[in-house]
């Protein structure tokens, strides 16, 4: 995938939809490409999170850790991201990150994100809504869970 790819990629991601060109070619630039087999963990829950990741090609699953195994919770397809969570509130990976086919991201460092925010604050108003839809999605999740519990 070349540069001008990349930057499509990262133009139908919500969070940086509204971002001029040049930025989004900052982005492309300086993130890093990672290329991940099937079957290959990409980060796992409770690992120190140091960046985001932009998916640019392929599926991973996001799995859950339980009493019982792991959980998948989610799927994450060309233009989703992940890792946000973990380098805004300072936490460790709320999940694990596993490929499930060939998987290509752009690996978007801790500085790079904060100086993203910090610029263009339009990036962290995507941000907020995108996690308050995660969160809002969860808790559908929950509430269909306990309801089939308790029938």
């Amino acid at each position: 995938m070349n540069l001008n790819e990349e930057v499509e990629v990262l133009k139908s991601v919500p969070i940086f939809a509204k971002m001029e060109m040049a930025k989004l070619k900052l982005i492309a630039f300086t993130g890093e490409r990672m290329n991940y087999s099937e079957g290959q963990e990409l980060c796992h829950q409770g690992d120190p999170g140091d960046a985001m990741y932009v998916i640019l090609g392929g599926v991973a699953d996001v799995l859950i850790d339980t009493d019982t195994g792991p959980i998948r919770v989610a799927e994450l397809k060309k233009n989703g991201f992940f890792g946000e969570t973990a380098i805004l509130c300072d936490a460790p990976r709320n999940a694990t990150i596993k490929a499930s086919e060939s998987l290509l991201t752009l690996k978007i460092s801790r500085d790079m994100f904060y100086k993203l925010v910090s610029e263009f604050p339009a990036v962290a108003i995507e941000m907020m809504r995108e996690l308050a839809h995660r969160v809002e999605d969860t808790n559908q999740k929950l509430r269909e869970a306990t309801a089939k519990k308790a029938a």
